[in-house]
């Protein structure tokens, strides 16, 4: 069952791209005291992800950060490499975080898998977007299957 308003972020680590290179960040440096808007896509590069999702995030940033949020993520089951690469190929500077969660680790324990086995890409993150205050989930926004419908910036825009 997948996480939900009002339900805590799991303890876990993801990876990050940092001045020294790939490190670790955990849930509770992420979300410990902030509030936190998590979006979470089913690959780097892909098409609606690069098209729609993460540009959406990266043209609203300054307008969500107005409302309060100290901290834009980006969530992939990806390496922290692709990652990167992905955030400068869509010019995600310092709006939004770029966020590896490689062995899908705390996908698996927010209930966010989307097994893409049988397409040939292997386990990923279901496509969501969801506003989490000091740790405690506030509002999700969890697609079906690869669709975008609900997981936008202008959705989290509305619930903030």
């Amino acid at each position: 069952m997948a996480i939900g308003v009002g339900d805590k972020i799991p303890s876990g680590a993801l990876a990050k791209m940092g001045a020294e290179g790939p490190g670790p960040v955990t849930t509770e440096e992420l979300f410990g005291g902030k509030k936190v808007v998590l979006f979470a896509v089913p690959g780097a590069f892909t098409p609606t992800c690069s098209a729609k999702h993460l540009p959406g995030f990266v043209e609203k940033a300054a307008e969500i950060k107005a409302k309060g949020v100290d901290t834009i993520a980006c969530l992939s089951v990806n390496d922290v490499f692709v990652m990167d690469a992905w955030g400068k190929d869509q010019n995600a500077g310092d709006k939004v975080e770029m966020l590896a969660d490689g062995s899908a680790a705390l996908t698996k324990e927010l209930g966010t898998v989307l097994d893409l086995t049988d397409r040939g890409l292997g386990v990923r993150s279901s496509r969501y977007s969801m506003i989490v205050d000091d740790g405690t989930v506030t509002a999700i926004n969890l697609e079906e299957g690869g669709g975008f419908e609900v997981s936008d910036a202008d959705t989290i825009l509305g619930q903030l």
